[in-house]
């Protein structure tokens, strides 16, 4: 099971040494799967490609890192503006999104599994404040899926980097910026020794779901148990890596924080900028692809219901305590 992440990444990689354990303690070993780091049997970014073929039997990845097969795939790991975690999985289990995504992977002989998720990443790492939109043009930053094309909206020079590669480009000074996932596995990554500023909020991933994928030949060839031990590992596995998120990124941003790195929020202006070319690019691509279209909308009154309702009750409440924590 390759992933697309390096082993130094204790939550993203962890998250596949994870589930690789749990399917064999339901097995009682019968079960194994294998993780590799991201490049050691194929790219990084290669992994999906690698299951379809039948080269590995099982994959541990993002959906929005494959976009150019199907840009619905991004739907499978979260877009911008979209959905918090708990709001995905909602849909994902029951809203009909699972389904949704089945038959999207099925035509590239994969079955998936949600098996992680980062929560909401912070907006990225920069070697100058970015104060206004001009701030953002010609910036080369590193930016995964639909939010690479939301920076180019905003003429910005967009690269998809694996994570492994990003502190040696930022260190020669290939990249200006760096959006990758949040305080603790950016400070891992050394970003802090080479940009300053540290935007938030992460309005362009909310959340980032992580899928592991089985090749459907093989995977139809397992026995029942051990199809509801994959099953029933993954789901354990996305709750795990998210409150190994939650719990460890708080931490982590004081330590940066102390070491010098300087916080900033996105103004209004950005944010709002953002938002239009996220909304542009959805319309544009449900124009071209009638299967987008249709998860878009689906996906999309799914979310409008989740905000309506966080709105009236937990999201509000949060807000409230955010400015009275008493």
């Amino acid at each position: 099971m390759p992933t697309s992440f390096p082993t130094g990444l204790a939550t993203l990689y962890g998250g596949a040494t994870f589930l690789a354990e749990r399917v064999a303690a339901l097995t009682d070993g019968a079960f194994e799967i294998t993780p590799y780091a991201g490049g050691e049997l194929v790219p990084p970014l290669g992994v999906l490609e690698a299951a379809q073929n039948g080269t590995v039997d099982a994959g541990f990845t993002a959906g929005f890192y494959y976009l150019g097969k199907s840009p619905a795939l991004m739907f499978d790991t979260g877009v911008p503006f979209g959905m918090s975690p708990r709001q995905h999985n909602a849909w994902m289990n029951e809203g009909g999104g699972l389904e949704l995504m089945r038959d999207l992977y099925a035509e590239f002989n994969t079955i998936n599994f949600p098996a992680g998720n980062s929560g909401a990443q912070m907006g990225g790492w920069y070697r100058k404040p970015i104060d206004t939109l001009d701030d953002i043009k010609g910036l080369r930053i590193r930016a995964a899926g639909l939010t690479g094309s939301v920076f180019a909206e905003l003429g910005a020079v967009p690269q998809s980097i694996p994570g492994s590669d990003l502190y040696p480009a930022m260190e020669r000074g290939a990249l200006d910026a760096v959006e990758f996932v949040g305080p603790y596995d950016d400070e891992r990554l050394g970003f802090q020794k080479v940009a300053k500023y540290y935007y938030a909020p992460g309005v362009l991933e909310l959340g980032a779901s992580i899928t592991a994928i089985a090749n459907l030949d093989a995977y139809n060839e397992l026995p029942d148990v051990f199809k509801e031990a994959l099953r029933t590992a993954s789901a354990e596995a996305n709750t795990e890596m998210l409150a190994r998120y939650d719990a460890l990124n708080i931490a982590a941003l004081r330590r940066l924080i102390g070491a010098g790195v300087e916080l900033r929020s996105w103004s209004e202006e950005i944010m709002l900028a953002m938002q239009a070319a996220t909304d542009k690019l959805l319309d544009a691509e449900a124009a071209k692809d009638e299967n987008f279209k249709s998860i878009y909308a689906q996906w999309k009154a799914f979310r409008d219901d989740q905000i309506l309702w966080s709105s009236v009750n937990d999201g509000a409440a949060q807000s409230f305590l955010a400015a009275h924590r008493g």
